[in-house]
């Protein structure tokens, strides 16, 4: 029989230092020659993405020593940082994005001495110019990727364009020498998709005041030589319509992943018979798109919030390797002439949307409630998949991990509300048949985010100890359909914020949590729905929150990024028609409704969210009788990367539950709060 304790005393071995030294997911596959390269975090050292590569012989070595960080800034998300190509000679070429200047840098891993060299300038405007998505071009000597280039003090002084950048180094002192591909019409594009005969390229496009998940435009134009891409034309999206990627398939035929149908799904265009090309410029490019796997009524892409994100890989016999699922996901061989779909076997609840292809050979990264990401091969041939980088080792007994529940509840309306529960687990400790347990309610950081079904040591954290986890893929998440997304649509703060609560008290009615003991929990826009909440509710006994929105008219006027500087007239609604909405929803106006407790987590560095919405809103809590502690780290931006920061941000959440809850931890360190 085992030992009885209150919920949240329980000893567990799973502690703040490690959950936060297994923070992050490898990212951004790709293949070089037959080897598979990627980033991986490095939280131990400063938070950087070291590029990984994995020899044909299945041994695997950092490529390059910190301090190099491989992570683009472009849109402040990001995307894909690099690029490679093997050489006859010499080994393979990398280009990839430093981080800290935001310049490309070409290097040779395998030339004894080489060390990486500079191709882009240094830019005195906006930080620096800004490279994603890169793709190299071997024959012409250049990489081809989206160029971010500041042209003025303001975050909105901003064009991209797809640019190519000469492999010889000419540009790295010399903007000029940079050669710009597409015409900087849109606001947004990713990186240029070249068509297998070399002659047309395609990419993404879209404009303020959408977002890529409202309506995007397919763009195709000609390749012409060493001038900019000719006849550019739109085949397919539009503002209503969310294309997320494009590729080619191997006889020339254009994919792309439309959500037209109400769910992101693969389509086809075939080359038109009798034309000069897709790229020709002329009304018959293409003939009618074909949707390759209709009526499935689950989502094959998602948001694309970083460039260079892949649900969907053509392989070279035809077949198209896809992402695919609602909620969670699976990794798929698509037959595109028949629609079957064929599963990937294995305990992979969640793939990324990375994907890589070696001949017969698929890469993801894929992750279970069980197992942390690991860098997975399926062999079409076989369908044999095996863990070959990354593979998962438990650092304590996993009979610690907490078993999620997939749980579906009713919000307001009957509206349906899926979430992911986590009960309090332990191996060795039970609690009293009377007592009930204290619940964390999460909401991710999208608002078009979504929660995936995977093993969370930060949630093991708290399940372990006793207290539970509830993620909540509150309405406008990813995974369930456009409908689903769009019930956030000019309400932000409202529908979040209810679905959240529902949830809780739905815990509590029937018995699962202690009404008196709940939480929630969030960052960036989960950091908003966690503010919004303790202002508009008494659902709950405290809240953290992290790196948030706090005021809406600040954010919508100059205090925020360019990428999401106009998301808000979709959110909320167009500033100069409702600005009492603005007003009457920020937290910040309203701190005088807050009674519970609450820990606000900051970095000093965030450009997204910046400290300054913090200390506004902790100006106006100072004096109120409203215990509250704010923690700042410096170094850090929108979204925590070191192991350090990651330890004490966790430490500092249990401190406030334990201290709210009443709970007597005394392996908790101090956290002073102020009224």
């Amino acid at each position: 029989m085992l030992p009885t304790g209150p919920y949240g005393t329980w000893p567990s071995p799973i502690g703040a230092a490690l959950a936060a030294g297994h923070d992050g997911r490898p990212d951004h596959l790709g293949v070089v020659g037959d080897e598979v390269w990627w980033t991986a975090p490095r939280p131990a050292e400063d938070g950087r993405r070291a590029l990984v590569r994995l020899r044909a012989d299945g041994s695997g070595e950092s490529v390059l020593p910190a301090p190099w960080n491989v992570r683009s800034r472009v849109t402040e998300y990001g995307g894909l940082p690099w690029a490679g190509a093997a050489r006859p000679s010499g080994g393979p070429l990398i280009v990839f994005v430093h981080f800290g200047d935001q310049r490309l840098y070409a290097y040779e891993p395998d030339v004894p001495g080489a060390v990486p060299r500079p191709l882009t300038p240094l830019s005195a405007t906006g930080g620096g110019l800004r490279w994603a998505d890169p793709r190299l071009r071997l024959g012409d000597g250049e990489v081809w990727c989206v160029l971010e280039e500041f042209t003025g003090p303001s975050p909105t002084d901003v064009r991209r364009v797809i640019a190519a950048v000469p492999l010889d180094g000419s540009a790295a002192g010399d903007r000029g020498a940079v050669r710009e591909l597409s015409d900087g019409r849109h606001r947004f594009v990713t990186g240029p998709e070249v068509s297998p005969d070399g002659r047309s390229a395609a990419w993404i496009a879209w404009d303020h005041p959408r977002m890529p998940w409202d309506g995007t435009e397919v763009i195709v134009a000609r390749v012409a030589g060493d001038g900019p891409f000719e006849g550019a034309r739109a085949v397919a999206g539009s503002e209503t319509e969310s294309v997320c990627q494009v590729a080619w398939a191997p006889d020339g035929a254009l994919l792309y992943l439309s959500d037209a149908s109400g769910w992101w799904e693969p389509v086809r265009a075939a080359p038109a018979a009798g034309g000069e090309g897709p790229g020709d410029g002329g009304e018959g490019g293409f003939g009618p798109a074909v949707a390759l796997c209709p009526g499935r009524a689950e989502e094959f892409g998602g948001a694309l919030w970083t460039l260079g994100s892949r649900w969907l890989h053509p392989l070279p016999a035809g077949p198209v390797a896809v992402v695919h699922g609602t909620g969670g996901t699976a990794l798929g061989i698509l037959d595109a002439e028949t629609g079957e779909l064929v599963d990937a076997p294995g305990p992979w609840t969640e793939w990324a949307p990375t994907l890589a292809v070696c001949g017969d050979r698929v890469y993801g990264v894929a992750a279970s409630p069980r197992s942390g990401y690991e860098v997975v091969e399926l062999d079409t041939r076989t369908g044999h998949a095996r863990v070959v980088a990354g593979a998962h080792a438990d650092p304590v007994d996993p009979a610690y991990y907490p078993e999620p529940l997939l749980r579906t509840f009713t919000g307001p309306d009957g509206r349906e509300i899926h979430a992911h529960v986590y009960p309090p687990h332990s191996p060795d400790r039970t609690a009293p048949d009377d007592e009930l347990p204290p619940y964390i309610i999460r909401a991710h950081g999208g608002p078009t985010g979504r929660v995936p079904l995977v093993l969370d040591l930060e949630i093991a954290y708290f399940t372990s100890r006793g207290i539970g986890v509830a993620e909540v893929a509150y309405g406008g998440s990813t995974g369930y359909g456009r409908a689903y997304r769009e019930r956030l649509r000019e309400q932000w703060g409202v529908v979040d914020v209810e679905d959240c609560a529902a949830v809780a008290e739905a815990l509590a009615d029937e018995g699962t949590a202690d009404p008196a003991r709940l939480a929630v929990r969030g960052g960036s826009a989960g950091g908003w729905t966690a503010a919004v909440s303790l202002t508009t509710t008494d659902v709950y006994a405290c809240g953290t929150i992290v790196y948030p929105i706090l005021d809406l008219y600040a954010w919508a006027t100059g205090e925020t990024h360019d990428f999401e500087s106009r998301y808000l007239e979709s959110l909320v609604g167009p500033l100069a028609d409702v600005p009492g909405r603005y007003r009457d929803r920020s937290p910040v106006n309203h701190v005088d409704r807050i009674t519970a407790p609450f820990l606000l987590l900051q970095g000093l560095d965030d450009v997204i969210c910046p400290p300054a919405q913090c200390e506004r809103f902790l100006a106006k809590t100072a004096g109120r009788g409203v215990p509250h502690a704010y923690i700042a780290f410096p170094g850090e931006g929108h979204g925590f990367r070191r192991a350090e920061t990651v330890q004490r941000a966790l430490e500092a959440e249990l401190a406030l539950y334990t201290r709210t809850f009443g709970i007597d931890r005394p392996d908790v360190p101090d956290l002073e709060l102020r009224t």
